[in-house]
């Protein structure tokens, strides 16, 4: 028997797939994330089933579709989606759940976004506006976690707020730090554990660190990361089709903000390398699974769309990086792996594949992980759904050439788009009027999956 790994997720927000450095897709640099990839299984085309935080984070934490009572997130939490349920269930059996009931030791730190605003609201800058989103999570919905450092979503990135273990929902304090650098000090002082203060150090340990940026306001980052990119020609960047022309818009919305986008990332990288270093130091890197990804990834104003929560690659797509010293050979594989795979292939990869619960939907993918042969995915679902019409919205198909997807909007006719990944990569041409026979076999697949799934559609 394999001794229990330890399991450490790093999971920024709103990372898009595309900018990893040694992907070479984008000017981004990410020299730790480049080393670590060397050392990792590479997932590139790893997507985002619902491309927008909650929903994506809920589909990652239960391994079920949006519109399970397992999962309930049907859209972000906020004050607008709340009177619908829109939250993470209390009694969902997540997969920290199922750790705890192992014998590890859990830890959250960071980002959560899993809980619905309820008045009288939370006294912070992310509450006063109409739509009211952040949220404290009382210990009976933590899931599992012992260890609780977190917030539901605050965005102000350069003092950001948090409720520690033992803060009532009125007590939560600011730090006068950038977020990923205070949330990696933090992660530090777990793996340290020192005197015993954090963990059981006799068990093993499963630790989220849920870093909100690269998330807007992309402004709210230190200058040591910006000055990376001050030598950044725009206008050779911009060249892409897909990106609009400067004077519209959001090709200058694209122009102002891609500079401090990537400097986030690259604040990112330089805060997991911190995190990688101190893993190292304990004597840890060997015994634990290693994992780097995000919820859903960002338009920045490319085809119009000021960030996520549609079917373009540049949203879909996200990074997936794992790391298992002497169990998971180091390699790139274009696995279509969706966001409802996680949880069912990490919990097998750990020796726990019996103790899946039924209500996951997801498949494991864990063998193939470790290098046997097995049945691969042939598409990756897409969704949205209007938090009060769920049986609405778009529901798509993502597959290694195609994405198709179908659009049923309340008060808006009935249409369906196209895209052939491979003759037009940057999804300017929707081929549906030319293809009517492979739009009837997509949405034929789509239909099958989705009832499958238990989806109404």
């Amino acid at each position: 028997m394999i001794k229990s790994p330890n399991l450490l997720i790093v999971y920024p927000d709103q990372m898009r797939g595309q900018a990893l450095g040694f992907l070479g897709e984008e000017p981004v640099r990410t020299p730790h994330l480049d080393r670590f990839a060397a050392q990792s299984l590479v997932l590139p085309q790893a997507a985002a089933s619902y491309p927008v935080c909650s929903p994506s984070r809920a589909m990652w934490m239960t391994g079920a579709y949006p519109w399970t009572s397992a999962n309930a997130v049907t859209s972000n939490c906020n004050n607008r989606s709340a009177p619908y349920g829109c939250e993470l269930p209390q009694d969902a059996r997540c997969w920290s759940d199922v750790l705890h009931d192992q014998g590890y030791s859990l830890g959250y730190i960071g980002k959560w976004h899993l809980d619905a605003p309820y008045a009288p609201y939370v006294d912070c800058a992310n509450n006063r506006g109409e739509v009211k989103w952040n949220e404290w999570c009382p210990p009976q919905r933590r899931h599992s976690f012992d260890h609780w450092y977190s917030y539901g979503t605050y965005d102000y990135h350069t003092r950001p707020l948090y409720w520690d273990m033992h803060a009532t929902r009125h007590g939560f304090h600011y730090v006068d730090q950038w977020g990923p650098e205070h949330e990696a000090d933090r992660a530090i002082e777990y793996l340290r554990n020192t005197g015993g203060q954090y963990r059981d150090a006799e068990q093993p340990f499963a630790l989220v660190v849920g870093m909100n940026p690269p998330h807007m306001p992309y402004h709210l980052v230190p200058d040591e990361y910006v000055e990376l990119y001050a030598d950044l020609d725009l206008e050779a960047l911009c060249r892409r089709p897909n990106i609009p022309p400067a004077g519209t818009e959001w090709g200058d919305y694209y122009r102002a903000q891609v500079r401090n986008y990537y400097a986030m990332v690259s604040g990112v990288d330089a805060q997991f390398g911190r995190i990688l270093a101190a893993l190292e130091a304990q004597g840890l890197a060997e015994d634990t699974i290693v994992l780097f990804t995000s919820d859903h990834g960002n338009c920045l104003g490319i085809h119009d769309r000021i960030s996520k929560n549609n079917p373009y690659e540049e949203s879909m797509r996200v990074p997936f990086l794992l790391r298992w010293p002497g169990q998971v050979a180091a390699r790139q594989d274009d696995l279509l792996l969706s966001s409802v795979d996680i949880y069912p292939t990490l919990l097998d990869l750990m020796g726990l594949g019996g103790e899946i619960p039924a209500e996951v939907q997801g498949a494991s993918y864990a063998r193939l992980f470790q290098g046997i042969k097995m049945e691969r995915p042939l598409s990756q679902l897409y969704l949205w759904m209007p938090f009060d019409q769920p049986t609405l919205g778009r529901r798509g198909l993502r597959t290694e050439r195609y994405t198709y997807v179908e659009n049923r909007m309340p008060g808006e006719p009935v249409s369906c788009e196209l895209y052939d990944r491979d003759e037009g990569p940057y999804q300017m041409a929707d081929i549906a009027g030319q293809r009517p026979q492979l739009v009837r076999e997509l949405s034929e697949e789509l239909a099958r999956r989705l009832g499958e799934a238990g989806a109404e559609w």
